[in-house]
């Protein structure tokens, strides 16, 4: 049993953004501009919530 609380990440598990659908590397998954700052990863002086401020999220690319 692991001693890290339930509300803490582990160490390897990467950082997921809200607007992110799935963790970078996963099939099927890829890089896309964020449509809430349009890539600039900025909202007026503050990062964008929705990318982390990266200015990239993570979602899927295929379909069915």
């Amino acid at each position: 049993m692991s001693n890290t609380p339930k509300d803490q990440a582990a160490p390897d598990t990467p950082k997921l953004n809200p607007g992110d659908q799935a963790e970078p590397g996963t099939p099927g998954a890829g890089e896309n501009i964020c449509p809430e700052c349009k890539g600039s990863g900025r909202i007026g002086a503050a990062a964008c919530p929705m990318c982390g401020g990266t200015g990239k999220i993570i979602e899927g690319i295929g379909g069915a």
